[in-house]
């Protein structure tokens, strides 16, 4: 599948799908920091990249992370997530210990909740009268 603009073109779909992604801390501790956000950033580009996924924008404060992430059809978005949020919980657990220790998140880095809102395109209710004006044949 290759990425063209805002469309992916595939043997037999073209598609523009995003979603954009919220993951928060554990006990929604106050753990990043610049250089834990950069780094965080670094690992979701990786992982997106084994998905053939683009991360398109990453932030985040002291508790949290947004992504918008340009994936194909294929892609399961919970698996997306899992994967996201267990590769990145490992190394940055590994790379910064002792910032993450002093949160004491009992061995977790991230909430197991997320929010996963599909972006892009028209409003839903543009979509419904371009549907609802199609000429259904008699």
């Amino acid at each position: 599948m290759t990425p063209s603009g805002e469309y992916r073109h595939g043997r037999h779909v073209v598609s523009a799908m995003h979603v954009h992604l919220v993951f928060v801390t554990k006990y929604r501790r106050n753990v990043f920091n610049d250089e834990m956000l950069r780094r965080c950033e670094e690992i979701m580009i990786e992982v997106c990249d084994s998905f053939e996924a683009e991360l398109r924008e990453f932030n985040g404060e002291d508790d949290y992370v947004h992504l918008l992430v340009h994936y194909p059809p294929k892609v399961a978005i919970s698996k997306l997530v899992n994967s996201l949020k267990g590769v990145s919980s490992l190394y940055l657990r590994k790379e910064f210990t002792g910032r993450v220790n002093h949160a004491i998140m009992h061995g977790h880095f991230w909430s197991p909740s997320y929010l996963a809102a599909s972006c892009g395109g028209a409003p839903p209710t543009i979509i419904n009268a371009y549907i609802e004006q199609q000429r259904r044949p008699t």
